[in-house]
């Protein structure tokens, strides 16, 4: 489970008994050797012992590493406990205390966790539903991100040079005119989730026949769509090999995936006791967007690199910490 999926009220409960039960109590003390930088002066968290989590995807390790850093810089101390697997793990540690924060998504919480089964077009709506919704459960949502790790469709250079298409709007077209051209590699889950594929053609007016659609694992469709197989693959808008592939991605310009947007997930009777949370991660948050994470997480995903460290990288590089 990367980010998303739906599980019953049975599941979410033994989820959470299996988090913690695996993991939740371990942990690494952060020590990195930093200082404030724009952000952290005059150490407003000396004192604090906070606790940082994550789940175990590749973009969600290095925005706990940033959430920790920035922690670190403003004066805390920071046990590191980012990795938990499952998406339900870390959020249940920040709500239960096992875990003062985390990063986590907007549609993930909307539609996963708060059990809704429409999207909330505009970002920063869905974003202000969400953390009205989850002030009743002990966590406050903070400033949300520009990065959204939604669904989209992507196509190698050769392709696009040959059809063209900028939009879902224009793979429609294309679709209803030469039908053969339209060919997707997609996860078994998108091909059948009322926000993937079938959601998709209805909200698009696509009509794809069946032999037009591959199902397979998520790392081979990037591969297949890089070199041709398929015309499109689905994809996360956020994920490196979307750079290191040189794939163009189709704009959602109906505006149909749900929005995924980062944004600091902390619990609120630590927010209260230490309310210079908001104002430490709130710049961090404002500088992610979708070409950041993508050049992130391919120092990981492609170029081998630890997480934590890419973290630490693009704090200094960004002036937040010394």
């Amino acid at each position: 489970m990367r980010r998303r999926g739906r599980v019953t009220a049975t599941g979410v409960l033994l989820l959470a008994a299996l988090a913690s039960a695996c993991g939740l109590t371990s942990g690494s003390p952060m020590v990195d050797d930093v200082e404030p930088g724009t952000i952290g002066r005059g150490k407003p968290l000396k004192g604090a012992d906070l606790t940082v989590t994550s789940k175990s995807f590749t973009e969600n390790l290095i925005l706990g590493a940033m959430m920790g850093i920035a922690f670190e810089a403003a004066g805390a101390d920071v046990l590191d406990r980012t990795g938990i697997q499952g998406s339900f793990g870390a959020r249940e540690a920040v709500k239960k205390g096992d875990a003062d924060g985390m990063y986590e998504y907007t549609g993930t919480a909307w539609i996963t966790y708060q059990g809704n089964s429409e999207p909330i077009a505009d970002p920063h709506t869905q974003w202000k539903a969400v953390r009205d919704a989850d002030l009743g459960n002990g966590l406050t949502w903070l400033s949300p991100s520009a990065l959204n790790n939604t669904y989209a469709l992507a196509m190698n250079q050769a392709n696009f040079r040959k059809y063209g298409t900028k939009t879902l709007s224009a793979v429609a077209e294309l679709a209803a005119t030469r039908p053969k051209a339209v060919t997707l590699c997609v996860e078994g889950e998108f091909a059948n989730r009322a926000d993937g594929l079938p959601g998709m053609e209805k909200a698009y007016g696509m009509s794809l026949p069946a032999g037009n659609i591959t199902q397979m694992d998520t790392g081979i469709i990037y591969t297949q769509a890089a070199k041709g197989s398929c015309v499109y693959g689905e994809v996360f808008t956020t994920d490196g090999r979307i750079k290191s592939m040189d794939l163009t991605v189709m704009a959602d310009d109906r505006k149909f995936f749900p929005n995924y947007n980062a944004a600091p997930e902390i619990n609120s009777k630590t927010l209260r006791k230490w309310p210079a949370i908001s104002k430490i991660l709130d710049p961090v948050t404002a500088r992610l967007t979708n070409t950041v994470a993508r050049e992130l997480n391919a120092k990981v995903d492609v170029e081998g690199e630890d997480p934590h460290q890419v973290a630490l990288d693009w704090m200094r590089a960004e002036g937040f910490v010394k």
